[in-house]
């Protein structure tokens, strides 16, 4: 009798609420049929959100009584994005993620769910440039749009839009990626319409993370690798020439930036107070650090530390050791991540998968870099910890879509498996008598054997 086929992990289900979490306790009790649940990288995730409110509530009291005379706005206003994520989170969790390739609605044809949310990210990040306002921004950036009672924004949304259009659209041209007018101008074009209209929000951190995941995608996708290094090659001269010709000019931007990133103690009053409070409030810590809420910099010595520099908190109140195990589980978190992707059981799967998880790798290397002042400061967030209710909630439902692409991972099939009925040696397939039939009875037969079935025991 011929083996059953075993529907897919992940596939089945609606995408409820209560499925998902379901399916979370059936893993934590060891259930086989949701083994493929990386339940390592679920605990990743929610060591990193619970940590983060944590240290976020901590980092923006002062700020959130200074502005709100409430110590706790910004950490309610937090917590409850958080609840709205881990929702999200689970309902992507339990939804299999081939439904953002197309969905049919009753009397409509089949939408093309990327294309459509490219669309749409590209027409909001318009408005944002038009209509936008600068809350959050810094010299008047102008970053969100207030929908209703919301304020969104655009760019962070943009980042998952890019990755699921980029994964569709790479899946579909399979081969032909290798091309360069497929591979290296088709996608270079697409970015650079987002790379365009984020620009002008004076978004640097977003163009350069925005930038970082097509990369990833475009040489795991199949690009020729000669043909985008060449182009990168290129590109990055002319990156470093508008630099140098920016900082020529006095009183520039990016003069400014730089001089404060070489000299960051020349001028605490001015440029270079934020940068210097962050390096303060890092060596503060000392091995243990002061302990949880003993912050002495967030008292409103150190600006924004609820959003871009909220980890210098964290070393001063956690120390080396706190900060190093934060790291830690980073890193831990982007190794599983790619691990997710390797297994993927299909391309889509695994392109998405890398730009998740490079999008929180790069994040979280940029954001490090820039309260170390090992970079300019081009103001980064931190993914988990940094306030935003945009980010965190956009960030958990990705941590949702790698989870459901984790149960549904390439499983080779066992030993054992056996084709009924078995099939006979290739010396024994009677094709025909021509040498063409046999030699295509012998291609069939090797085909089954590199799929993984193993005929005879």
């Amino acid at each position: 009798m011929a083996a059953e086929t075993k529907p897919v992990r992940g596939s089945e289900s609606s995408g409820s609420i209560k499925s998902g979490f379901r399916k979370l306790w059936q893993t934590f009790n060891g259930d086989s049929r949701y083994r493929d649940l990386s339940l390592s990288f679920f605990t990743y995730v929610m060591i990193l959100l619970v940590v983060g409110l944590v240290m976020m509530s901590s980092a923006s009291y002062a700020w959130a009584y200074f502005d709100f005379g409430d110590g706790l706005h910004y950490a309610v206003s937090q917590g409850r994005n958080a609840i709205i994520g881990f929702v999200l989170m689970l309902f992507f969790m339990n939804m299999d993620y081939h439904n953002f390739k197309k969905i049919r609605i009753p009397f409509i044809k089949r939408i093309n769910i990327p294309g459509l949310l490219f669309f749409i990210v590209g027409a909001l990040l318009v408005a944002v440039i038009l209509i936008g306002n600068d809350e959050g921004g810094s010299m008047g950036a102008r970053r969100w749009i207030t929908i209703g009672p919301f304020d969104l924004q655009p760019s962070e949304v943009a980042k998952f839009s890019l990755i699921i259009y980029f994964a569709y659209n790479m899946e579909q041209d399979g081969r032909r990626m290798n091309r360069f007018s497929v591979g290296i101008v088709k996608y270079v074009g697409l970015l650079s319409i987002y790379v365009i209209l984020i620009a002008l929000e004076k978004h640097i951190s977003g163009i350069m993370l925005i930038t970082f995941i097509a990369i990833a995608m475009i040489l795991c996708g199949g690009a020729n690798i000669r043909q985008f290094l060449l182009l990168g090659a290129g590109s990055l001269a002319a990156a470093v020439g508008y630099i140098i010709l920016q900082f020529n000019k006095d009183g520039s931007y990016v003069q400014a930036r730089i001089m404060s990133w070489r000299h960051p103690f020349d001028d605490l009053l001015g440029d270079t107070w934020q940068t210097a409070n962050s390096l303060i409030a890092i060596g503060s810590g000392g091995l243990f650090g002061l302990g949880l809420g003993n912050s002495r910099q967030k008292y409103l010595y150190l600006p924004e530390t609820k959003n871009d520099f909220v980890f210098p908190i964290v070393c001063e109140e956690l120390g080396f050791v706190g900060a190093l195990a934060i790291i830690i589980v980073f890193f831990l978190l982007v190794i599983e991540g790619y691990s997710i992707a390797a297994r993927s059981r299909d391309r889509f799967g695994m392109l998405i998968a890398v730009g998740i998880t490079t999008q929180i790798g790069i994040q979280t290397v940029l954001n490090l870099a820039v309260v170390s002042n090992l970079i300019p400061n081009t103001g980064i967030s931190l993914p988990f910890f940094s306030y935003g209710g945009t980010a965190l909630i956009m960030q958990l439902v990705e941590m949702g879509i790698m989870l459901n692409i984790s149960q549904q991972r390439y499983v080779p099939p066992r030993r054992d498996e056996e084709i009924d009925p078995p099939l006979p040696p290739p010396e024994k397939i009677r094709s025909g008598s021509g040498r063409e039939k046999k030699n295509s009875g012998f291609k069939w037969y090797t085909s089954l054997q590199k799929g993984g079935r193993s005929g005879r025991k």
